[in-house]
This record gives C-alpha cells, structure tokens and sequence, in this order.
C-alpha cells in the first residue's frame, strides 16, 4: 500500500510531469492488457521502421545501416519527454531529403566527412528544438504558414520520389546544381543502359507492396515486400562481384587514376603525421615565446599551409574515386581460366564476347585490387552491434555552415511532429503540449547524435500504424527500440541482399501519400493569396532544389508580405439600419445612411501598416458629409491597437473636433480600452466618449441633435435606396 502510493504522488504532481512526462503514463502500465497492447503496437511499429529507417538513411546519402542507428534510441527518447503518447519518432522522408541538401554541397555522400556531419547536423538540430521548448518558443513554428508546408510538402514529395530514379532503373549519374538536370541526366541514362534485374526488382518490391495494401492494410506490406527480395537477391545471385587486378584494365586512363588514388591515399597519413608535428612546435613556441611571437606566427601558418594541402589531397582523392565509380566496363572472360579484360564501354574490341553484364569499380584495395560490381546495388555488410557513445565532431566553422539548415530542418521537422501529435490527441482526447514535444524532439536528436544518428522527427505513416494497432502509451515507442536494438546485435546478416532498388521503392510508396493537390485547391479556394503562396513556395522548391531551404525562405517572406498587404486595407463599413432591424453596410445591401451621424465599422485590428487607411477612410466620409456632426466608431472588429494606432485616434478626435465634430466609440474590446486608459486617451476623451452598444451611442447622439432627429433618421427608420441582388449579410 505504501508503495503504491509512493508510485501515484509524483505522477500527480505538475511540475514532476513536466520534468520526466513518462511517470505521468508508466503506471499505466500495470494493467496487463494495455502492456499488452503497447507490446504488439510496438512490435508492428518496428516491422515498418526498419526497412523504412534504411530506405530513408539512403535518401539522406548516408550508408543504410545508419537509418537503424537514427531508430535505435529517438523514438525511446522522444517517447519519455515527449507530450504525446502514439508519436512515432524516427527517420523520416522530408527530415532525410532536407539533410541530403544541407550536407551535399560541403561533403562527398556516404563519406566519412559526410556522416560526421550528418550526426553534427543532428546535434545542432536537437540543440535548437530543447532550447525552443525551454524557452517556451514552440509559437515560432506558426511563422510557417499552413500555405507554406502545403506547397513545401507537395514539392519535397516529387523531389524525393525522382531522387530515386537511379536507383530504380540501376544507372548513375553525376549529380547537377538543380534537381531538374539530375532527373533528366538519369532519364537519358536509363533510356541508354538499364539495368534490367535492377528495374524488375523495383517493379517486384511495388507489385508486392500495391497488392498486400489493396488485400489487407494491416499486413506489413513492406517488410513482406523486403524479406521477398531479399531471399530473391540471394536465390538470383542479384549482386554480382568479382576481384580484379590492375592489369586487367587495357585503358591507361583507368591505370592512372588508380595509380594515382593510391598516392594519394599514402600521401594523407603523411600529412597527418606532419601537422601533428606541426602543432607540436606551435604549442612549445607559444609556450616560450607567447603567441605575438613571430616565431609562433610563422609555426601558426605552416600548420594552415599543411591543413590546405592535405585537404586538397582529400578533395582530389574523393573525386578520383567518384569519377572511377561512374565508369562502365564490359568483362571478356579469359580463354582457360586466363584472366579475364575489362573493356570501357564505348571500347569493346570487335568479336569480342562479353559476359552480357555492365560493371563498376565498387572499392579499390590497399594493394591495387578493385572489387568490381556487374549486378545490382545491395545494402551489403552492416555492423553488427549498436553504435557506441561517442560526441560529435564539432566545428566551429562546420557548425556556422550548418546553422540555417539545421533551424529549417528544426521548424519543418517538429511541424510535421506536432501536427501528426495533435491530429491523434484529437481521437485520444489527450492533451498535446507544443512545448513539452519540442524538448522531447529536441532532446531525441541530442541523444541520438551521440549514438550516429542523423535528425529525425515524427512520422506521419508509423504513427498512424501505432495508433491502429492500438498504442495507449509511450511504451509503444520504448518496444520499437528493443526491437531496433535486437535487429543490430542478431539479425543484420539477413539484410545483406536487400537490395537498393527494394528501398527506392519503399521511399516513393511513403512518399505519394504527401502528394496532396486538394490542399493547395482548397487554399486557394479559401483565400487566393494563400493558394499564391502554396503555388510559388511548391513551384521554388522544385527550382531551387537541392537547395530547400531558398523555397521556404521564400514562402515564408511571400506569405508574411501579403498578409501585411491585406491587414492594411481591411474593410471599413459605412452602417446603416437594415430591414431586418440590424446594422448593416450600407453600400452591400443599398441603403441610405444620415447626413448628420456617420457609423463607421473596422473590421481589423488598428496598427502602424493600416492607420493612414483608417484615416483617410473617416477624413473621406467628412468631405462628403459636410452637415456631418457625430463619427461613431464601431469598434467590435479591433481586436489589438498599437502606438501608431493609438496617436492616430488621439489626433483624429482633436481634428474633428476643431471642426464641430464629435467622434465616439462603441463596442470596443477590453484591450484597447486598457490601451487607451494606459496612455490617457481614455481621460482626456472623457467617459462619455465611449459606449458598450451601438444603440447607446445613437441615444446619445439624437438626444445631443434635438428636434426629434431619431425619428427620420435612417439609422433608425430603415430607408433602402437599391437592394444589390445576391447581397451577403455582412
């Protein structure tokens, strides 16, 4: 008994929830049939993740292997200082894709330099997202306007799903400065050389996915789809490989490249070793003679004479290898079991036969062998083990590069989180804080990052799977890791022949899903700006990717000009009384309004961009009013007032006064009363300026007109001039 009161007290207290959010759920868990069903939520979660996690590991250029590092431990983490209890964390489409983008300009895809920074990227992104939560900032992501992520979303969908064409044909090409010139290079290389076990794997790994959804949503269409071509790799022997030596390579120009990669492979040691020496002596001459001394000026810039150098070298090295990779070879056998040749392409000698396969150099060994692939692209050998701790590298330089992609992967990625989080806490009832899941993003790829994962966020697909199989709390999530973490140690030999083309397919199945032209119909059908800028924001993407981020920025700017341009003309009504009793716009419905009294509605909120309109507005209905004594200002619509919008009324009221006018107001919000009260306006104007209903203020007017003026007054008698057919009510 008194354990289990030591086990409900913290989950009641506020601040305990805040700080560890998975003892409010934990005790939950004592009954047996929700363990249970987490378990088997978690369990299914687990079976999309892991060929999911791979796939999109592919689409951020990095080794496959590394989507299952990036499902180890983020969805455990998010999962236990996260707000929502079916989020699936982990990788996902549009977080890999914006990745790919930031990493690509500044590192090789798939290299070493390109994974520290993909794990440094996730570091960066994690940091941003706990201090947005800490700082309770979570409203920052509003600035990313519904319009915005609609033509953002479609586009990345479209930009993802070509990214895979090589893959699904089995051709490379080199990739270009715009999305587009990559597409149609792989589209003229596909049309020249396919490869065709590639392709038929492609259309098996769909056929199976399209046809499991369509018989039952419920089965694991893609990991049935998976472990098909898989066995059928290995059955077909898909991956072809085969040791070859130097020698066998007529062409000159693939013997000097080698000869010259190996060069420069011994060549970077020496420079290693070189610029430790280097320090060495920068440290002893600071230590002697300080740093204004000449000497360790000179030592400072031998070391950054060493750094270039070396870093060119590497540069060299991995372009040589790019470009050896990219190089198609035709392979005539030896005569009785002689060695065979391989033939560039375009030089297949006449009367040669080949072995009917188009090969690649894969890897070049330290003694000059090369390991040649004539089949199709495999995942291939993945560690066994979860990755160790370990920090990441962090430099300054590298960091500043990263930082604009790393807040747009933060704001995007928790967006997609928190939309998918407050969708399913409308069917759960439960309540979502944007805050408290900002830390739990955050705080995941923090965790994740010292484990070598690249950023993750929450996923649309795998949280509606946990949902419907049933997931009631976060344990779900904790299950999926175990099972991640069961793949790692056990069972990663059985994903050596997943091929590629497997994963390709399984990345644009997920993605068709964000493809969603209704979303940009129906925002322009709601408001035609922002079916703009769903239009513009999708159409700049598509321009300027790889380069994401420059769509965004754009739509972001775009939709913040315009709606500035509408709240600075918002509508001012010129009200008159109505057949039906009310207040309505006198212009809309055609009716007469009064000579004397002019009742002016605004409808938006009084700021620096719109005064001067409001202004003219009022000044206007005065030229043509010249009988005009009150200005009554209807002032329900007005939900905020700044300093431009209160000065602008202090000196209107003092104008029209001069002028024997009288300018009041009615119905206006406690706010802007309390701005008013704030800067003295409301005291100099006196109480009797203002009123709580129009009718009050008309009271007041007609009894300070005389002469029974209410009785012929069209804001009291109504008096239609011409009834506009169709009219709204306003």
């Amino acid at each position: 008994m008194n354990l289990d009161r030591r086990l409900r007290v913290p989950v009641a207290g506020p601040w305990l929830r805040r700080l560890l959010p998975f003892v409010a759920w934990m005790p939950e868990l004592r009954d047996g049939r929700i363990l249970r069903t987490d378990f088997v939520a978690g369990l299914t979660v687990a079976l999309v993740l892991i060929p999911q996690s791979m796939a999109y590991a592919q689409l951020a250029g990095l080794p496959p292997y590394y989507g299952l590092y990036a499902a180890f431990l983020p969805p455990l983490v998010a999962a236990l200082f996260g707000s929502s209890r079916q989020l699936a964390t982990g990788p996902v489409a549009v977080v890999s894709l914006m990745t790919a983008a930031a990493l690509e300009p500044i590192a090789a895809a798939g290299g070493p330099g390109y994974i520290a920074y993909a794990i440094t990227l996730s570091l960066i992104v994690g940091v941003f997202q706990f201090a947005l939560g800490l700082l309770r900032l979570g409203v920052l992501v509003n600035f990313l306007s519904h319009p915005v992520v609609v033509g953002f979303t479609n586009a990345a969908a479209i930009i993802i799903a070509t990214s895979q064409l090589d893959k699904i044909f089995g051709v490379r090409v080199e990739k270009a400065a715009h999305h587009y010139e990559t597409v149609w290079a792989t589209v003229v290389a596909a049309a020249s050389y396919i490869h065709w076990p590639t392709f038929v794997m492609a259309v098996a790994a769909f056929t199976i996915m399209i046809v499991l959804r369509r018989v039952n949503r419920r089965l694991p269409n893609v990991l049935i789809a998976v472990g098909v071509t898989t066995v059928l790799a290995w059955a077909t022997g898909f991956e072809k490989v085969q040791q070859a030596a130097l020698d066998q390579f007529p062409a000159s120009a693939v013997q000097e490249v080698v000869a010259d990669q190996l060069r420069l492979r011994d060549e970077i040691p020496q420079f290693d070793a070189r610029l430790a020496e280097a320090r060495a002596r920068l440290a002893e001459t600071v230590a002697r003679h300080g740093w204004n001394d000449a000497r360790a000026l000179a030592a400072q810039h031998a070391i950054d004479t060493l750094k270039l150098q070396r870093d060119r070298r590497v540069k060299t090295a991995a372009a040589d290898l790019k470009e050896l990779r990219a190089v198609r070879f035709r392979y005539v056998p030896g005569a009785e079991g002689a060695p065979g040749r391989y033939y560039l392409l375009a030089n297949l000698p006449e009367g040669a036969h080949d072995d009917g396969n188009i090969w690649r150099i894969r890897t070049i060994g330290e003694d000059g062998s090369l390991e040649m692939n004539g089949g199709g692209n495999v995942v291939g050998a993945i560690p066994r083990g979860v990755p160790s701790l370990a920090l990441p590298k962090f430099d300054l330089s590298v960091v500043l590069q990263l930082l604009s992609a790393a807040i747009t992967i933060s704001l995007i990625g928790f967006m997609e989180a928190i939309s998918i989080a407050k969708a399913m806490a409308t069917k759960t009832r439960q309540k979502v804080d944007a805050n408290q899941e900002l830390i739990g993003q955050g705080l995941s790829n923090v965790v994740g990052s010292l484990f070598q994962s690249y950023p993750t966020s929450g996923s649309f697909s795998r949280s509606a799977v946990n949902m419907d199989a049933g997931a009631v709390t976060g344990f779900s999530s904790v299950v999926t890791s175990l099972i991640v973490v069961v793949t790692l140690l056990w069972l990663t030999p059985l994903l050596y022949h997943l091929p590629q083309a497997t994963l390709a397919a399984v990345i644009m199945m997920a993605v068709v899903g964000l493809i969603n032209v209704r979303a940009i119909r129906h925002a322009w059908q709601a408001q035609r700006q922002d079916g703009v800028v769903a239009v513009v924001t999708f159409a700049l993407t598509l321009a300027f990717a790889p380069h994401l981020d420059k769509g965004i920025l754009v739509g972001v700017g775009l939709a913040l000009i315009l709606y500035l341009y509408r709240t600075m003309q918002p509508r001012v009504a010129i009200l008159a009384r109505h057949p039906d009793g009310t207040l309505r716009d006198a212009e809309v419905f055609g009716l007469k309004t009064c000579e004397n009294i002019s009742m002016i509605r605004f409808d938006g909120s009084l700021y620096f961009a719109n005064t001067s309109y409001f202004e003219d507005k009022v000044q206007e209905r005065v030229a043509v009013r010249p009988n005009l004594r009150y200005v009554i200002v209807v002032g329900d619509g007005i939900n905020q007032i700044d300093a431009t919008g209160e000065e602008m009324l202090a000196h209107l009221a003092d104008r029209l006064e001069k002028a024997g006018i009288r300018m009041v107001f009615t119905g206006l919000k406690k706010q802007v009363i309390d701005a008013f009260q704030r800067t003295g306006l409301y005291r100099r104007l006196g109480p009797d300026r203002f009123f709580r209903t129009e009718e009050q203020a008309l009271d007041q007017a007609w009894k300070e007109l005389g002469g029974n003026h209410e009785a012929d007054c069209p804001l009291n008698v109504v008096c239609p001039i011409e009834l506009t057919p169709g009219a709204r009510a306003s």
